[in-house]
C-alpha cells in the first residue's frame, strides 16, 4: 500500500541568482531534509514470510562529505519477494508536449547484484502502482540480473534503445563499445535530455550524458533512446523502481543512492552543482 504523502510541491530553490539573473536549474530534491514529498509504494509484495512495507527508501548521510542522499533498496538484505518497490515525486515543473528539458541526477551503486530503474512518468499518481514499469517514459536501468531468456546483464547503465522496450547498453564514445559495469561506491553524474515532442515531430526520445567511473569528463553515451510507452502526454513525476526478483531466482538486494536531482529547460549541459 502507498505510504502517506504530503502533496506539496517543492519551492523552486535557486531559480534566481543574487544579481537577478535567472539560473537554468530547478531543484527537484537534494535530500538535505526529509522525504515528505515522496510517495513510497510496494505494489507487489510477495515476501514470504510476509514483511509489511519491505522497501528500504531512506535518507542516509556521508559524514565525511557532510552530505545527505536517498538510499533505495527493494528490501533489506536477505528478504525476497518485493517485486515492484516504487518511489515517486511530483516534478516542480510539468514537461508539456513539445517541450525539451534536461534532467540531472547523481547516482551511486551500493553493490551488485541488483535491479533498478529510474526516470520520468506521465500517468496519474493513483495509477502508478498498477502500471508500475509501464508508468515510465524515459527510463534508465541499472542491473546485472539474469533475464528469463538466459541473458545475463553485466551492470552497465542501460537505456531503452528501441521502440519495442528493448534495453541497450550505453557506449563509451572513445571505443565505440559498451561501457564498463558501473563501479560500486562511485558517484556518477547523469544528464538526460528529454524531448517530449510528438512522434510525428521527432520526439518521445532522450539523449544520455554521463560523467564518472571510466568517464573523466561528461560524455554523450547514448543518443536517441526511446520513451517506453510513447503516450505523448505531459511528464509529471520522477520515478524510481527496484525489484528483489522472485523467490526461485532472486536478483539481489543491492541498493542505489540518489542525490541532487534537478531539471532545466532545453538542452542544458552545465552542472547545477557549480
Amino acid at each position: 500500500m502507498p505510504r502517506p504523502l504530503i502533496p506539496v510541491l517543492a519551492v523552486l530553490i535557486g531559480s534566481v541568482a543574487c544579481n537577478g539573473a535567472e539560473l537554468p536549474w530547478v531543484l527537484i530534491d537534494d535530500f538535505e531534509s526529509d522525504l515528505e514529498h515522496w510517495t513510497i509504494i510496494d505494489a507487489e509484495n510477495n515476501t514470504d514470510p510476509h514483511v509489511p512495507d519491505p522497501q528500504v527508501t531512506e535518507i542516509r548521510s556521508d559524514s565525511e562529505a557532510g552530505n545527505h542522499f536517498m538510499l533505495k533498496k527493494p528490501a533489506a538484505d536477505g528478504v525476497v519477494g518485493n517485486r515492484k518497490a516504487i518511489t515517486i515525486r511530483p516534478l516542480p515543473i510539468t514537461v508539456d508536449i513539445g517541450e525539451t528539458y534536461t534532467f540531472f541526477t547523481r547516482i551511486n551503486v551500493e553493490y551488485f547484484p541488483n535491479n533498478h530503474s529510474f526516470g520520468l512518468a506521465n500517468v496519474p499518481g493513483a495509477d502508478i502502482a498498477s502500471e508500475h514499469y509501464d508508468s515510465f517514459e524515459p527510463m534508465i536501468r541499472i542491473t546485472d540480473k539474469l533475464e528469463s531468456d538466459g541473458y545475463k546483464n553485466n551492470g552497465t547503465l542501460q537505456v531503452l534503445g528501441g521502440g519495442d522496450m528493448r534495453y541497450s547498453y550505453i557506449v563509451n564514445p572513445a571505443s565505440g563499445e559498451p561501457a564498463n559495469q558501473m563501479e560500486p561506491g562511485v558517484w556518477y553524474q547523469v544528464w538526460y535530455v528529454v524531448n517530449n515532442a510528438t512522434l510525428e515531430e521527432g520526439g518521445q526520445s532522450y539523449d544520455l550524458y554521463v560523467q564518472g567511473g571510466e568517464f573523466e569528463t561528461r560524455q554523450l553515451v547514448y543518443e536517441g533512446a526511446k520513451f517506453r510507452m510513447q503516450r505523448e502526454l505531459p511528464l509529471t513525476f520522477f520515478m524510481a523502481i527496484c525489484n528483489t526478483g522472485p523467490h526461485d531466482a532472486p536478483y539481489g538486494n543491492g541498493g542505489v543512492r540518489y542525490d541532487d536531482i534537478y531539471m532545466a529547460r532545453g538542452r542544458t549541459l552545465s552542472s547545477p552543482l557549480q
